[in-house]
């Protein structure tokens, strides 16, 4: 059997098929999580030390910035309290080691380190208490790093 100008047995021939049919499959699957499912990646920000003080930022009744530091073992802050409907924008780094930040159920998964900030944007449309984990082993209280967002009860932050 010839194939683009080449000599192939059945069995390679087929062989050549099926790599080329799972290749395709591939790019269209990957295509559809990066279009379909609005897939991104977190934004970089240039850092300063401004960065290295926590806190939240109310800029109107549904938009707010957190400014987020990592540091073993724990996240400052470490409790957020938002109205429902709010869109956060997380700003992220670290005083020490890399660590991770994600939040439960929700589409954000980004890294903390030393001298880099991190930006991505949530939106919480359903009351109730969002946990933060850090996902990158980090020391010997790793397992204790933790975190919350309080979604939709009384708000502490004004």
């Amino acid at each position: 059997m010839q194939f683009l100008g080449v000599e192939l047995d059945k069995y390679e021939f087929r062989a050549l098929l099926t790599a080329m049919v799972v290749m395709t499959i591939f790019i269209f699957s990957m295509l559809y999580v990066v279009g379909a499912r609005r897939s991104d990646v977190p934004q970089c920000v240039n850092f300063d030390k401004s960065y290295l003080t926590p806190r939240v930022d109310k800029i109107d009744d549904s938009t707010y910035e957190v400014y987020m530091v990592a540091q073993m073992w724990g996240f400052q802050p470490d409790e957020i309290r938002i109205p429902v409907g709010s869109t956060v924008d997380f700003y992220l780094t670290s005083k020490d080691v890399v660590h991770g930040f994600y939040i439960d159920g929700k589409d954000v998964n980004m890294m903390a380190e030393y001298g880099n900030v991190t930006k991505r944007t949530a939106k919480f449309n359903t009351a109730g208490v969002y946990k933060i984990f850090c996902h990158e082993y980090c020391g010997v209280g790793h397992q204790n790093m933790e975190a919350r967002i309080i979604v939709g009860f009384p708000s502490n932050q004004q």
